[in-house]
């Protein structure tokens, strides 16, 4: 039998014993609250000393808690599923990093993340662009038209791979241009896995919330100005869930 322990969500600053109310991971109802160290505090919850599956149930679970917790707070959010076996054990993690927690929090006061991705709305369009456009594509093009009618399987392969090149690099080139134009808000940039051939933008952008409207604009600048070929998808503000991850060794 699983024994009990203490789920851990994120780091704030502060020692004033909060609950924020039966929202803890498990579905168990368990109240989230927080467990203190001079003038920090984790925000845990009771959990079973297990490992949660990695599945929009639980990881949702996990980013709403700490989401309902930056309403009021700054967060530096922990790794999923880190789970301690006491609440003593938390106490001493605080202590041992009590400084760097303390850096930290100052560095993320103030901060959100936005989330932005970009994809192309006519690959059609694209592909014929690339057609037209990479030399190397335009060769391979005509080499596996002119093998036996067309039918060499080995110049197609040759062809797709060209292609799949161009567009990886058609991709990284309007990321960056679209990135560029962020850059004089944002105080940090990640860029993500790209998924699927239509996507060319998957990036996180770390901000000052006294700038969060202006960068507004500036989605709303860039869905204009690709209306015709592209479709922007914009989410937050979230916590800094891609620029600060703790990983909690006991």
């Amino acid at each position: 039998m699983a024994r009990e322990g203490k789920y851990v969500y994120c780091i704030i600053a502060g020692n004033e014993g909060r609950n924020f109310g039966p929202i803890g991971i498990g579905k168990r109802g368990d109240i989230v609250s927080t467990i203190g160290f001079n003038d920090i505090s984790a925000v845990i919850s009771s959990s079973l000393v297990t490992k949660y599956v990695i599945d929009t149930e639980n990881l949702t679970a996990h980013e709403k808690v700490i989401e309902e917790v930056m309403k009021d707070y700054t967060v530096l959010p922990v790794r999923f599923c880190t789970i301690a076996n006491s609440a003593e054990e938390v106490r001493t993690f605080l202590r041992r990093r009590y400084g760097e927690f303390k850096g930290m929090l100052r560095d993320m006061a103030n901060k959100v993340e936005l989330g932005l991705k970009g994809r192309w709305t006519d690959m059609r369009k694209i592909f014929a662009e690339i057609a037209i456009q990479d030399p190397q594509v335009k060769e391979r093009k005509r080499m596996a038209e002119e093998q036996t009618g067309g039918h060499d399987t080995g110049e197609k392969i040759a062809l797709g791979r060209a292609v799949k090149a161009s567009l990886e690099e058609k991709k990284a080139n309007e990321g960056d241009q679209v990135l560029n134009q962020f850059k004089r808000v944002a105080l940090d940039i990640r860029r993500n896995d790209l998924v699927g051939d239509d996507m060319f933008l998957n990036a996180v952008f770390l901000i000052d919330r006294t700038r969060e409207k202006q960068f507004d604009y500036l989605v709303e600048d860039m869905a204009e100005k690709y209306k015709e070929q592209a479709h922007f998808k914009y989410v937050g503000p979230a916590p800094p869930f891609n620029f600060v991850n703790i990983e909690m060794k006991w």
